[in-house]
């Protein structure tokens, strides 16, 4: 599949300010807001962290059965947002578009990097619902025994969630609040322009 040229320019814009985030000492270049809305308009939002990023989006993992799981299954749409306060004069990147689920392999192979008691944990978590700590704690005790002297298979509604950019927005910090700002957008026959913004 052929990529527009301006969606490949705003992935590149993206990767090089990811790269001067880690040069300048954000704390998580990777921590960013996803917002996601229910069926009747009711939005939230979430600090979350990107795995993932390539010319087919941006991609975070998650329990499909948690809050931002269900949300995003009836809603499959949702904004992400980037700050690095030290690039630049700050730098806030905006991403909305529509998600997917990634597939087994790709979540598999990610799921297999994470530390093993992320991966106990992501088990043992129901996730958003009401906690109960000895039971909770009882469940962790259970699986490392379960798994003990084995890998720790991905849990079948844990999963990678892609947001495909329908509009991705850079916004620099400036002088006398006289951002700029470049939003590159898509149509709905997906084609893609590139404007300035007021700031």
């Amino acid at each position: 599949m052929t990529i527009p040229a301006l969606l490949s320019e705003a992935h590149a814009t993206f990767a090089d300010l990811f790269a001067q985030a880690r040069i300048a000492g954000e704390p998580d270049p990777t921590a960013m807001t996803v917002a996601t809305a229910t069926l009747t308009a009711r939005p939230s939002a979430r600090i979350v962290l990107l795995k993932a990023h390539d010319e087919r989006g941006f991609v975070f993992y998650t329990h499909l059965d948690g809050r931002k799981g269900r949300e995003l299954q009836a809603n499959p749409q949702a904004a992400l947002l980037f700050h690095w306060p030290r690039v630049k004069e700050g730098v806030q990147i905006r991403i909305e578009g529509p998600v997917e689920i990634v597939n087994d392999q790709e979540a598999d192979a990610y799921f297999a990097t994470r530390p093993r008691g992320s991966q106990i944990g992501a088990w043992a978590s129901l996730q958003s619902e009401t906690l109960d700590e000895a039971r909770f704690h009882d469940r962790i005790a259970q699986l490392e025994q379960e798994f003990e002297g084995r890998d720790v298979p991905r849990p079948p509604r844990w999963t990678g969630l892609r947001v495909r950019p329908v509009a991705i927005e850079f916004w620099y910090g400036g002088q006398y609040r006289l951002h700029e700002r470049y939003l590159y957008e898509s149509d709905a026959a997906g084609e893609w322009s590139k404007r300035m913004l007021y700031p």
